[in-house]
């Protein structure tokens, strides 16, 4: 048996699961690797990381990430992996594939990803047939960390946030609007700065106000792109992503309004892609 290597990459990790060529599993974790944002030194690096705790000849290589729906992304991230492991067959795709296969397997289906961003996708059980496009946290990206984490501030900064809210958040962050500012126009990643706020919204999601903005947000997400798809109410509907799992109560009670039936939900596809691929 082959000795395949699995990758899902994100904005902040990637997560690695070998198959020996016995049946056994191991794992690693490094940094994330993205071709808008990083150059190819900065992902080289990742890689070498990677290298460093799997030193191993592998015989193939399944690599998922972020940013790489375009062709030359993904010609650029195989050809940085074949320095390290230049025997290998690698193969590389869309984190959103990913999903598909991490959630509905050989089964039609939509899967969604709603983490720092998110994505949706109508699967046939075999290849992504239909997207409706992201575009990306400064446009949509309707309930994901970084949409939440702009609703969230911004209704701080024009006092649509309860008073006690308020007052925690201003304690827990001393943000000005001038340092808010400079984070989002002047400094790097300002969607992964955004999406940090979003462990504050789960710290307190017992409050009515947080639970509302949550729910808002998933009921953006599915009216412009769950329901987008044919089928949408007869389908498995999947969700994969931090977003999505931590605040799945949520995400359940707002299908379900909408007549939709959620399946699995996942913190992360690496599982479920190791299935598929084992």
């Amino acid at each position: 048996m082959a000795k395949v290597l699995i990758a899902d990459s994100g904005f902040t990790k990637t997560d690695w699961r070998l198959i020996q060529s016995d049946g056994s599993i191991e794992q690693a974790r490094t940094a994330g690797i993205n071709p808008y944002y990083q150059t190819e030194e900065e992902m080289l690096t990742v890689i070498k990381d990677l290298y460093d705790q799997i030193p191993d000849k592998i015989h193939e290589i399944y690599f998922y990430g972020t940013g790489c729906s375009s062709g030359t992304n993904r010609e650029k991230i195989a050809r940085l992996l074949a320095k390290y492991y230049p025997t290998a067959k690698i193969d590389v795709n869309h984190d959103l594939l990913a999903a598909a296969r991490s959630l509905c397997g050989e089964e039609p289906g939509i899967a969604c990803i709603i983490g720092t961003g998110t994505n949706s996708c109508l699967y046939d059980g075999r290849k992504i047939i239909q997207n409706v496009p992201s575009l990306g946290w400064a446009i949509a990206d309707e309930g994901g960390g970084t949409y939440l984490g702009k609703m969230l501030v911004t209704d701080y900064y024009r006092k649509d946030m309860p008073a006690h809210l308020r007052e925690i958040f201003r304690e827990t962050f001393g943000l000005t609007k001038d340092k808010f500012l400079t984070h989002i126009y002047q400094e790097p990643m300002p969607g992964r700065f955004l999406a940090s706020f979003a462990k504050f919204i789960g710290q307190h999601i017992a409050e009515p106000y947080m639970h509302s903005l949550v729910s808002t947000g998933f009921d953006t997400f599915i009216t412009k792109n769950v329901m987008k798809y044919e089928g949408y109410d007869t389908l498995p509907v999947h969700f994969t992503g931090s977003v999505a799992y931590y605040f799945s109560n949520i995400l359940r009670e707002v299908a379900q309004d909408k007549g939709i039936l959620v399946k699995h939900v996942s913190e992360y596809p690496i599982a479920g892609l190791t299935l598929f691929h084992k």
